[in-house]
């Protein structure tokens, strides 16, 4: 039945968001034809939380150490978009990327699917 998987970033900066997750981010890719690369992710699991209003969704990658995380991608030069929050259900903070868009960081303090 569902065999994976697959988000869209929509960005201004196409280009410059596809080199971060290469080059930055090092993810693995396939070519899609005429360079449309599509980027292989690590294990992922879906939540349901309550919210008010229409229905959305948000994308965030998970790690094991997010102090470590963070550092390591201070030095390839990603900039925080906001401070590491504790939230009690694990550590959060956001990545800028090119064109201007959030990427979520989430080391999970509860059990996982995983």
């Amino acid at each position: 039945m569902i065999t994976g998987v697959h988000a869209i970033i929509f960005s201004e900066d196409v280009e410059g968001v596809r080199a971060f997750l290469r080059d930055v981010l090092e993810l693995r890719s396939v070519d899609a034809g005429a360079g449309w690369l599509i980027f292989a992710l690590p294990p992922a699991e879906l939540a349901a939380h309550p919210g008010e209003g229409p229905g959305r969704h948000e994308l965030y990658l998970m790690c094991d150490d997010i102090e470590t995380t963070v550092r390591d991608l201070e030095h390839r030069g990603v900039e925080l978009a906001r401070a590491v929050s504790d939230e009690g259900f694990g550590l959060v903070t956001a990545i800028r990327m090119p064109g201007g868009g959030e990427l979520g960081l989430y080391e999970p303090r509860h059990p996982t699917a995983l």
